[in-house]
C-alpha cells in the first residue's frame, strides 16, 4: 500500500515556523478547540486557525444561487518575510526543502526516499535525507520521459519490496521498473493498456487533467481517479469521466467502480481494511458554500450525484428533473468540507489527502487523514489554503464527520495569497510533509514530544 496521507487534522496556543529552525507562538481571532458549526463553518479564511474544528452537515445546505460571477482568483506572490504558518500545540513546522515547479504529488519509498510530482514540468524528483536530520541533502530527477502531466504514483506490488513505480499520466498508466534505492529510472517507461481520457491544463479546454493512481492492499486490483471534463455537462463529453475506474495491475479488465464523483483528486486505502477513500472537488456556479467538497468512502457501484444531484438528493439547477430514477441512489459523503476549498484554478483542482501510519504524533491520530485544500477561486471570500485533519472514532472504525485546521496561514492579513497546499505524505520517521505550488515548496510538520 502507498504510504500516503490522504486526509486529516486540530488546536489552542500555536507554534510556527518560517525556517527550519524558527518557531514562536500565535494568537489567532478563533480560538483554538473550537467547534464551528452550520453558516459559521462554512466560513472563509478569516476563522482558520490551527485546531478549530468544524462540522458541516446535510441539513446545513442552503439553497441554490448563482455565484458565476464571484471570480476571486489567488494571484499567488512571493512567501512574506512576515508570514507564519500555525500548527496545533506541541507541533512544530519547518521549511523542509524548496525550488520545485508544481510539486504537485508526495509519495514515501519503502526506504524512505521522498517521490516528488512536478506535473507542468514532466518530472518526477526523488528526494533523500542521508544523514537523518530531518532534511533532504541528496535531490534527483527520477524520470523526465514518458510524462504527460503526471500526477499520481505508486508502488507495487504493496509492502516493502516494490518492483515498479506506476505514474498516472493524464491520459493513460506507464511504470518504471524499481527497486528499493534507485535514484534514477533505471529503465525507459513501459506503457500499459490502461487508456485514459486525457485533460488540459484549463477546465475549459479539457477538463480535470489529475489522475490518481493506488493499489489495493493485497496487490490484485489498480484504481485510478478522473475527473470530470466540465463543471456540470452531461454532454457525451463525458463519457469516461468522473469515475474511478479498477484495473487488473497490468492495465487491462477496465471496471467502472463508482461514478458521479465530479473530481476524486487523491484516493487511498484506509490502512488495515479494503476500504478506499477519496477526496473530491465538487462543482462551482451554485453558491458561495454550496456544494461543500468532501472526503468520502468509497463504495463499490455507489453512484455519488454529479451532474444531475450533489450530497444526496438535492437537483443541480441546471439538470432540473433529469434522472429521477437516480435521486434516491445518491450517495451522501462522510465528511462535507468548506464550499470550493480545493477548487479549480488555471492547473486544476487539487485535494489530496492520505492516512496517519507513523508514530511520531501523539497515539490518538493513528488512522486518521491529513488533507491538502488548495484554495478557491469561484468564491467572494477565500477558502481553503490550508491542512486539515480528519478524525476517526476509533472505537467505531468511522470518520467522526467533522474535521480540524491542522495548518493555517497561507494567506495574509490583506487576502493575499503565498502558498497553496497539494502534494501530502507521512515520512518514514513519522513526521507530515505537504508541498504548495505557490511558491514551490515544502515543509515538514513534527510532533515536539
Amino acid at each position: 500500500m502507498k504510504n500516503r496521507c490522504g486526509v486529516h487534522f486540530i488546536f489552542c496556543a500555536i507554534y510556527i515556523a518560517i525556517s527550519s529552525s524558527f518557531a514562536v507562538p500565535f494568537s489567532a481571532a478563533t480560538e483554538s478547540g473550537t467547534l464551528l458549526t452550520g453558516k459559521a463553518a462554512m466560513g472563509d479564511w478569516t476563522s482558520d486557525a490551527a485546531g478549530v474544528r468544524r462540522k458541516i452537515t446535510v441539513q446545513d445546505l442552503p439553497a441554490p444561487s448563482s455565484n458565476a460571477l464571484a471570480i476571486n482568483l489567488p494571484r499567488v506572490i512571493e512567501r512574506p518575510a512576515s508570514a507564519r504558518l500555525q500548527v496545533p500545540p506541541g507541533f512544530m513546522i519547518d521549511l523542509y526543502a524548496s525550488g520545485f515547479r508544481d510539486p504537485r504529488f508526495m509519495l514515501t519509498a519503502p526506504n524512505g526516499d521522498i517521490f516528488v510530482t512536478e506535473s507542468r514540468a514532466n518530472q518526477i524528483k526523488l528526494l533523500r535525507d542521508t544523514k537523518g536530520n530531518g532534511k533532504p541533502d541528496v535531490t534527483e530527477t527520477f524520470a523526465d520521459r514518458d510524462l504527460n502531466k503526471p500526477f499520481g504514483i505508486a508502488f507495487y506490488p504493496p509492502g516493502n519490496d516494490p518492483e515498479f513505480l506506476y505514474v498516472a499520466n493524464t491520459d493513460g498508466i506507464i511504470r518504471f521498473p524499481y527497486r528499493n534505492g534507485d535514484l534514477k529510472a533505471r529503465a525507459p517507461a513501459e506503457k500499459l493498456g490502461a487508456q485514459l481520457s486525457g485533460g488540459a491544463a484549463r477546465l475549459r479546454s479539457g477538463g480535470h487533467w489529475t489522475r490518481d493512481i493506488v493499489f489495493s492492499p493485497d496487490g490484485k486490483k489498480m484504481y485510478v481517479s478522473v475527473g470530470s471534463r466540465s463543471n456540470v455537462s452531461d454532454s457525451a463529453a463525458e463519457a469516461d469521466r468522473a469515475r474511478i475506474f479498477e484495473f487488473n495491475p497490468d492495465g487491462t479488465d477496465r471496471k467502472v467502480y463508482a461514478w458521479g464523483i465530479r473530481n476524486a483528486v487523491g484516493i487511498a486505502f484506509r490502512p488495515g481494511s479494503d476500504e478506499l477513500w477519496m477526496s473530491t472537488n465538487e462543482r462551482d456556479e451554485i453558491g458561495e458554500d454550496l456544494p461543500p467538497d468532501y472526503i468520502s468512502s468509497v463504495r463499490v457501484g455507489g453512484f455519488y450525484g454529479w451532474p444531475w444531484f450533489y450530497i444526496g438528493n438535492h437537483p443541480d439547477p441546471h439538470h432540473k428533473g433529469k434522472h429521477p430514477e437516480l435521486a434516491d441512489k445518491v450517495i451522501v459523503p462522510d465528511v462535507l468540507v468548506q464550499s470550493h476549498s480545493a477548487t479549480l484554478n488555471l492547473y486544476s483542482a487539487t485535494l489530496n489527502l492520505c492516512f496517519y501510519i507513523g508514530n511520531q504524533f501523539p497515539t490518538e491520530y493513528n488512522g486518521d487523514i491529513f488533507a491538502a485544500f488548495h484554495g478557491s477561486w469561484n468564491r467572494t471570500k477565500r477558502t481553503g489554503y490550508k491542512i486539515v485533519h480528519v478524525p476517526f472514532d476509533h472505537s467505531t472504525g468511522k470518520a467522526r464527520g467533522e474535521y480540524e485546521d491542522f495548518v493555517t496561514g497561507f494567506v495574509t492579513p490583506e487576502g493575499k495569497v503565498w502558498g497553496r497546499p497539494v502534494g501530502i505524505t507521512v515520512a518514514k520517521d513519522g513526521t507530515l510533509l505537504f508541498s504548495e505550488d505557490g511558491n514551490g515548496t515544502i515543509w515538514r510538520v513534527s510532533y515536539r514530544r
